[in-house]
């Protein structure tokens, strides 16, 4: 018989309503954020007792640091076997620490764990593993505005003006909202990576960011009376770009608008090159049938003169890709933008450009230089986001997204 308490009765609630939270109340309140997917074990903490319940509502107490593996049917728990799918951890009000193990790529192309210690993270509410293959999702439940006080340090500077950061707080509170009302029965909302948007649990909250979130509480951009599909990135260095040229999917309030303000980033013009075989062998993972690539060049341009597409001459003959398509397949750091020009082609390819991101929606940099102007938050998000206006989230309706 367990006793219950405070903690132990949120665990529970967690896990009756994981799978269920894309709707209702209770989605509103708190949001799931895909911490890692693929892990082999993990090492949990917490200050106080650590609550660890199972899918069937059985739970235990532990203390210190609890080691959690996938066994052949269900989790190890410090060596301690419990047959279940799904696991709940509660901390309680002091939360959770997560060391993820690093892992490391062997020349067969497979991942190990290395055994030494790896990422680190702090976080509030619940941690829930879900058996996936063989390791498991580790997803964090936690309260909506928590979540965006962990986005916004992870995506900006929280020494930026306190408008630009708000501006940043409610953009990725929109972001979130969004990707909520559409998860459906995924088992989680947002990824905790540039797939969705950063969030590093509580690293990097100082006054500043808790000053940004709690004077936007509740508030996100909306079109329609219906939550935006918020996009932003580093440095437009230009125009910002239209969701169609990048994504194929048209977003009425993602237009392209001029942005003069963002040329004091360090982004704004850089210079990069990579290994030829490393596309070649990059772009076959990717389904791509491309033979030895001997030429490449612009095809198309967008209106703000980024590369829509590509021309790839091989010895298989010919490929058009986009140039979103160019930039998954070198790496997003290492082409920051599709606003370039190719200056040579041998073993390497040699790259110039500008910008950094995909350049729709609002452009951080030039938020700053906004914001520093003297523009408060709600101008700032009207201009980058045109025809849009803001509205408590609690009033929205669910958004419909463009066709595919």
């Amino acid at each position: 018989m367990i006793q219950l308490r405070g903690g132990v009765c949120r665990a529970i609630l967690a896990g009756a309503c994981l799978l269920n939270l894309s709707s209702g109340a209770l989605a509103a309140e708190s949001i799931r954020v895909l911490l890692s997917a693929d892990v082999p074990r993990l090492v949990i903490h917490a200050e106080g007792p650590l609550w660890a319940m199972d899918g069937y509502g059985h739970g235990r107490t532990l203390r210190g640091s609890v080691q959690v593996s996938v066994s052949d049917a269900g989790f190890l728990l410090n060596g301690v076997h419990m047959q279940t799918e799904q696991l709940t951890l509660d901390g309680g009000t002091q939360g959770l620490t997560l060391t993820f193990p690093r892992l490391v790529r062997k020349q067969t192309g497979a991942t190990m764990s290395s055994g030494d210690s790896g990422t680190e993270i702090s976080v509030s509410g619940f941690i829930h593993l879900v058996r996936k293959g063989k390791g498991f999702q580790v997803i964090n439940r936690v309260d909506f505005e928590e979540y965006v006080k962990g986005v916004v340090p992870a995506e900006v500077s929280s020494t930026w003006h306190p408008e630009m950061l708000k501006a940043q707080a409610v953009a990725a509170r929109t972001y979130a909202l969004y990707q909520q009302m559409l998860s459906g029965a995924r088992e989680y909302d947002v990824a905790a990576t540039v797939q969705d948007q950063v969030y590093r649990g509580k690293q990097g909250v100082d006054a500043g960011i808790l000053r940004a979130v709690e004077e936007t509480r509740g508030l996100v951009v909306t079109y329609d009376g219906a939550p935006i599909y918020a996009a932003f990135s580093s440095t437009a260095a230009g125009l910002t770009e239209d969701a169609m040229n990048v994504w194929s999917k048209e977003y009425p309030y993602l237009k392209g608008v001029e942005c003069p303000f963002d040329l004091m980033s360090p982004y704004y013009q850089w210079k990069s090159s990579f290994k030829i075989d490393t596309l070649e062998q990059n772009l076959r993972q990717q389904g791509f049938p491309v033979g030895t690539i001997t030429a490449m060049m612009p095809l198309s341009f967008s209106r703000g003169g980024r590369v829509a597409k590509l021309r790839v001459l091989h010895s298989g003959g010919e490929l058009i890709i986009r140039g979103e398509e160019l930039r998954k397949a070198v790496g997003y750091t290492i082409i920051p933008s599709t606003q370039f020009a190719i200056e040579s082609i041998g073993r390497d390819v040699v790259l110039s450009g500008f910008g950094a991101g995909h350049a729709v929606g609002m452009c951080q940099w030039g938020a700053k230089e906004l914001a520093e102007l003297g523009y408060p938050f709600s101008t700032i998000l009207r201009y980058y986001y045109p025809g849009t206006e803001l509205q408590s989230m609690t009033l929205t309706k669910p958004p419909i997204p463009p066709p595919s």
